[in-house]
């Protein structure tokens, strides 16, 4: 019996290791038939080959070398494409461009520029299906359509999703009394608490359109508020914001397909409201139990490590990370390991692993019972259960999601003695995540991870291939200090390495989305990741393990110290951090790189050097954008331009941080200037001198418009009144009037002027001035097109897309005392 188990351990391990290429060997191909262009063996040489003579001093090499060219021929190559495709589909790469294809109709649908009805995509997939159906005589043809109704599914996907959300938008800011049940509450660094609250009623006005859901920030809250409370409040609403500058991230499309219709603070503090737990759904209530777990564990970790260390504890473990320091957050940013607080692959593959060494290192010391039971399959279970409780305690996000199923399919692999593909994994977990969430497809968060996932599974792939052809003699015998040093010497080769492919392939998507880089990622990760793998989160694990029993003291002290080491030289690293704005890039090289990425990853033959031309088309084209002149908000209350010498012109003296920072990333600036005001009939400064001012010149502000030059000559003037329009019509090129009721006064072609009324419509806009000509107006491309999609809609409601002026309250009528006569 004894031998029987430990055969059956060896089976599972041997199961495990085995490589889904080392499945499929290449079978012997058929010669093709030879070649016009080179001779059969043993016959004579063709006329031009005996023409041409080889000289003397020209060397074997070169000689096998032209031979080589010289049977590359269109049959030849035709045969070996064909060859190696068949082989591909074998090894099953049809299979890991299924979320490949979902992926393009998700982002085909979001790439409408209308949104289309039900019946369109669900025709597209009924032709699509019956094409693949009338089609399986034909291979070829049969993967082909087979591929477009993928794709049509992936945008149906999109639809429903779109359909599904139906999130209520608030259309215009409004100021009302909120009644709401508390769905999570997060404790902000600056002090605020947030709450997000599920809106049950509203007064004082009743709101006609009343969102579901809204984001709300307090001072101050009851101290026995919790998640599942219903609390009441005055309230100043606000809608959601579109993108800062265009092709920017979308905050309104993150906003409907994330529920929220509205966000905004309270005017003072919320109160409870008294009511009966009982009236609560069960969903609701299931889920204030998970959010009031995750707070009372975010609180007690915060409570035993405290500052900031406590913060970033919380959120490795819980994923509460509101309350992290900006300026950690920054120096996270810039060093390039701020992924170790968003909870992805390494804290779940810590967690199982640290779980599944625990456990088989304690049925190691019960030999008997481990050589009679499968004790590897009870230790996977326990690691699947653990990281099931992590991916719920720690919310659901989607890199969190795609390393749960991953980590999932291999535990269960284990389970059922199968081999555990990991690129299969990989498919499996995109083609979950496709399906119930297909706007994630679009965002910053999927694109990365699963490009940093498929780049380190396909380089590890690879790697084994490599390593699989060559017999390696038997290590020499070391000493111990030797051992040591090349197990140490391998493990930071290995991390350098991971950080240098996974930083590879999600650089261009970091500098689309955030325009930035870490230029000393590599450095970061490897004196951090070390600290964090063998520190922080396995004494993460033990704490949580050792919290039901109030004995996690000690592991949380251990895991406290270690994040005081990663924030010290994380802060040490960013300070010699060179600055990591890089300006905007182009989308069609982020495209090709992408296309690059898939061939480069999912490809087992010399098929993946397909993707160098499609990689070295992406970087060649990367700069193949032009940089806006001038930024325009879309609530239209600021202007900015750079005006050379990494200085960039703002139109106020306390612009937004949040915008200002974008647009200095995505206009490569450092330095902002703000304006400067002189008062009416100041000497300095009259708006009659604008003409004279130097190219490159900051906003001065006089008699309501403020005006600044160009680099180009270009002048810009901003206005706060629509009555004070004319005064720059007869010398600015782009006029911007803070003014929902103003109109083009100056009715001059030459003359751009854009209003808030414009911008409350499309969105923030990007001016572009024609440098080769200065009678060619300028143009402008604004964030937001029409006809809109369901997360713009609200947009035509508000105020300002209406041309009204802001909301004023009625005065009331003054009662005069009447005389006694």
């Amino acid at each position: 019996m004894a031998g029987r188990g430990r055969g059956s351990d060896q089976g599972e391990d041997a199961a495990i290791g085995v490589s889904e290429r080392s499945l499929f060997a290449p079978l012997p191909a058929p010669l093709p038939p030879p070649s016009p262009l080179v001779p059969a063996p043993g016959k004579a040489p063709l006329q031009a080959d005996v023409g041409a003579s080889v000289p003397v001093a020209e060397t074997g090499r070169i000689v096998r070398v032209r031979r080589q060219i010289g049977r590359i021929s269109l049959p030849r190559l035709r045969h070996s494409v064909a060859t190696a495709a068949g082989l591909e589909l074998d090894r099953g790469v049809a299979f890991l461009l299924v979320p490949v294809c979902l992926a393009i109709g998700a982002i085909g649908y979001f790439s409408l520029t209308a949104e289309p009805d039900f019946a369109k995509p669900v025709a597209v997939v009924a032709l699509a299906a019956l094409c693949a159906l009338v089609s399986r005589s034909w291979p070829k043809t049969h993967l082909c359509f087979m591929a477009a109704l993928l794709c049509a599914l992936g945008l149906l996907a999109a639809k429903v999703e779109t359909w599904r959300a139906g999130t209520q938008m608030l259309g215009s800011e409004i100021s009302t009394q909120v009644t709401g049940r508390v769905v999570s509450i997060d404790q902000m660094e600056s002090g605020r608490i947030r709450l997000t609250i599920d809106v049950t009623s509203t007064a004082r006005p009743k709101l006609r359109y009343m969102p579901e859901r809204v984001r709300l920030s307090a001072r101050k809250i009851p101290a026995d508020m919790t998640a599942g409370s219903l609390i009441i409040g005055y309230a100043k609403l606000l809608p959601p914001t579109g993108p800062v500058r265009p092709e920017s991230y979308d905050f309104s499309f993150d906003s409907y397909f994330a529920g929220i219709g509205g966000s905004g603070f309270f005017l003072g503090n919320p109160k409870l409201v008294v009511t009966d737990d009982g009236d609560m759904p069960l969903s609701a209530r299931l889920s204030s139990s998970v959010e009031n777990a995750r707070e009372a564990i975010a609180d007690h970790i915060r409570a035993s490590i405290g500052g900031a260390e406590g913060e970033i504890a919380a959120a490795l473990i819980v994923g509460v990370r509101a309350g992290i320091p900006d300026e950690i957050n920054e120096a996270m940013r810039r060093t390039g390991i701020y992924h170790i607080i968003s909870i992805s692959g390494l804290h779940m593959a810590l967690v199982a692993g640290t779980i599944m060494g625990l456990l088989r290192g304690a049925f190691a010391l019960f030999p008997d019972f481990s050589a009679r039971r499968p004790v590897k399959k009870y230790a996977a279970a326990a690691a699947l259960f653990s990281i099931a409780a992590y991916l719920i305690i720690s919310g659901v996000v989607v890199a969190a999601e795609r390393s749960f199923i991953m980590l999932a399919v291999m535990l269960i692999a284990v389970l059922f003695d199968r081999a555990a593909l990991t690129m299969r994994n990989l498919a499996i977990s995109a083609i979950a995540v496709i399906v119930v969430s297909p706007h994630e497809v679009v965002g910053p968060s999927f694109q990365m991870s699963f490009a940093a996932t498929a780049a380190l599974v396909g380089a590890y792939a690879g790697w084994s291939d490599h390593r699989a052809g060559k017999t390696r003699p038997p290590p020499p015998k070391r000493s111990l200090p030797g051992f040591l040093t090349r197990k140490f010497l391998l493990a930071a080769g290995g991390l350098a390495m991971t950080s240098i492919i996974a930083g590879g392939a999600t650089a261009l998507f970091a500098i689309w989305h955030f325009q930035r880089v870490s230029p000393l990622s590599l450095f970061a990760n490897l004196a951090i990741m070390p600290i964090v793998s063998l520190v922080v989160m396995p004494f993460a694990v033990l704490s949580a393990l050792a919290m039901p029993f109030g004995a996690d003291g000690p592991f949380l002290y251990v895991m406290g110290k270690g994040l005081t080491a990663m924030i010290a030289m994380s802060g040490w690293i960013s300070e010699r951090s060179p600055v990591d704005g890089v300006g905007l890039i182009s989308q069609q090289s982020v495209l090709l790189v992408a296309i690059a990425l898939v061939i480069a990853t999912m490809a087992t033959t010399w098929l993946r050097l397909v993707a160098l031309p499609f990689a070295l088309a992406g970087l060649l084209t990367v700069s193949d954008t032009r940089t806006p002149d001038v930024l325009i908000s879309e609530d239209a209350r600021l202007v900015a331009l750079p005006i050379g010498g990494g200085e960039f012109a703002v139109s106020r003296a306390r612009p937004n941080e949040f915008t200002v920072d974008n647009w200095k990333r995505a206009l490569t600036s450092e330095t902002i200037v703000v304006p400067e005001v002189f008062t009416q009939g100041d000497a300095q400064f009259e708006i009659a001198d604008a003409p004279e001012l130097p190219p490159g010149s900051p906003f001065y502000c006089t008699s309501g418009v403020c005006l600044a030059k160009h680099t180009s000559g270009a002048i810009i003037a901003y206005v706060e009144d629509r009555k004070d329009t004319w005064k720059a019509c007869g010398f600015a090129g782009l006029i911007v009037i803070n003014d929902a009721t103003a109109y083009d006064a100056c009715h001059n072609p030459l003359v751009l002027v854009i209003t808030k009324r414009q911008l409350a419509r499309k969105g923030s806009a990007a001016v572009f001035f024609d440098r080769q000509s200065a009678t060619t107006p300028a143009t402008v491309s604004f964030a937001v097109d029409r006809p809109y999609r369901p997360w713009h809609e609200q947009r035509k409601f508000s105020r300002e897309a209406r041309g009204l002026p802001p909301f004023k309250r009625p005065e009331k009528p003054v009662v005069k005392p009447q005389l006694s006569q």
